[in-house]
């Protein structure tokens, strides 16, 4: 795998460096997304130069002067770093919340860098949620191009309809949604015995390893719904080569430097 190549230095001469997008600048930096950047330049709290910028079409070289929200941007990206938090159920995965429920922010370490997270879990599912301190990564994990599956254990109660299998392998549209192509096996049923055969025409909980690369909002729900199953656990164990292994719950362990190097361009 390549390495991924060190950050140019700044060029002596400003006019001969190319502009780069404002909100790219802050997400470089590890402030947010550029989507989220692009959502403070409209809101009116990022000045260039001691200007306020009305626009998200607005370009800086590395010689100009970023604050956002009060706070001067700084002119070096750090290194990028990730971690994988096993996030469990009862938070949400947003700073926070106008109802008052906790996030995962009230849980993750007080001594974490300002991190973005990667991709989403709703309020009553748990598992893998990588984190990083640059914007621009977390864009490209979260990418349908980057090609990345995500593995999830889900249990499901309800009875198996026939060719459940075959019927979301090429995707399926549900209330004028697509959702993409979703691998899905059969695991086991409630009862684990080594001997005892599922029977999916039973109403019963039924364990299955979900495989799938695009990842909408409330995705395998949605879906598990429209076939009537009810889906009463979610467990994300794998996104894309990350893996949550046996990560305890509400822990953080930080990637490796080189494990990063090998799967980001």
């Amino acid at each position: 795998m390549p390495h991924k190549p060190s950050p140019p230095s700044a060029p002596s001469d400003p006019s001969a460096e190319k502009p780069m997008r404002l909100a790219k600048r802050m997400a470089d930096a590890g402030v947010c997304s550029r989507r989220k950047a692009e959502e403070k330049i409209l809101q009116g709290l990022v000045k260039v130069n001691g200007k306020l910028v009305e626009t998200p079409a607005f370009t800086v070289v590395s010689t100009d002067s970023v604050v956002v929200e009060g706070k001067l941007l700084e002119s070096q990206r750090p290194a990028t770093r990730m971690w994988i938090f096993h996030k469990p159920t009862g938070c949400l995965t947003t700073h926070s919340d106008p109802q008052g429920r906790a996030t995962i922010f009230d849980i993750l370490p007080r001594d974490l860098p300002r991190v973005i997270t990667i991709g989403r879990l709703d309020y009553n599912s748990e598992g893998l949620l990588l984190l990083t301190n640059n914007g621009e990564v977390a864009r490209y994990c979260s990418l349908p191009q980057t090609g990345w599956k995500r593995k999830y254990r889900v249990r499901a109660f309800g009875a198996i309809p026939h060719k459940f299998k075959e019927k979301v392998a090429s995707g399926v549209t549900i209330d004028g949604i697509r959702y993409g192509a979703i691998g899905i096996e059969i695991d086991s049923t409630k009862e684990e015995s080594p001997n005892h055969i599922p029977n999916p025409r039973a109403r019963q909980n039924f364990w299955f390893t979900v495989t799938l690369t695009e990842g909408k909002n409330r995705e395998i729900r949605n879906v598990f719904e429209h076939f009537g199953l009810a889906v009463n656990r979610l467990i994300r164990t794998a996104y894309g080569p990350f893996n949550l292994d046996e990560l305890p719950r509400g822990k953080v362990q930080e990637v490796p430097p080189k494990f990063i190097r090998n799967y980001l361009p």
